[in-house]
């Protein structure tokens, strides 16, 4: 193929590589499983930057699911424990994933049930907002369960006015005469300051 895109036909590589260098470009070889093998005339620096900008804007426009971790202990304080589920919350409305990772240690890797407790527990109470992705299991010293946002639709955002004055209504009154200017004020004289004797 030519600079243009306009089929040569079969050529040599000695003719193809000539052509190209008298236009200055490059020859490319873009079918080589092809008999005769398919090769074009192109500026290919031109076109390695155009294809990486392409594949920059596709990487743009593609969602990103980011997964968040939080760790919890067999062994949690329920304070502690609604803390983290209120962080667990937060991170379900905006959209991230969230992996929920239990720590064992020591003797504690006896008693893996009291983590899975903790875990359905879990899921009991997020079970409006979020679905099960990944069930629990065992990783070495850690249970691990990945919870997704469930799929609803936005919330609607709040239209309250921010402030008193916004929401009062705005009344005009129209003038029916012209007004009368008014008088204009007089400046009073400055005090004296009194003077040290």
């Amino acid at each position: 193929m030519g600079a243009d895109g306009s089929q040569i036909g079969i050529v040599s590589t000695q003719d193809a590589l000539r052509q190209a260098q008298d236009l200055d470009l490059d020859l490319v070889e873009v079918a080589p499983q092809a008999n005769p093998p398919v090769a074009r005339i192109m500026d290919y620096g031109k076109f390695k930057y155009e294809r990486d900008i392409r594949q920059k804007e596709a990487r743009k426009k593609q969602a990103r699911i980011e997964v968040k971790e939080i760790k919890f202990r067999p062994k949690i304080d329920p304070h502690d424990y609604a803390t983290k589920k209120g962080h667990v919350e937060r991170f379900l409305r905006t959209g991230a994933r969230v992996k929920v990772t239990i720590m064992f240690r020591g003797r504690e890797m006896a008693r893996t049930e009291l983590g899975r407790k903790i875990l359905d527990r879990l899921v009991a109470d997020l079970a409006d907002q979020a679905v099960v992705e990944a069930h629990p299991k065992q990783d070495g010293r850690n249970m691990v369960m990945v919870l997704a946002p469930t799929k609803k639709p936005p919330e609607p955002k709040n239209t309250e006015p921010r402030n008193r004055r916004e929401s009062e209504p705005v009344v005009a009154e129209a003038a029916a005469e012209p007004a009368e200017p008014a008088p204009p004020e007089v400046a009073a004289a400055p005090a004296e300051a009194p003077q040290d004797t």
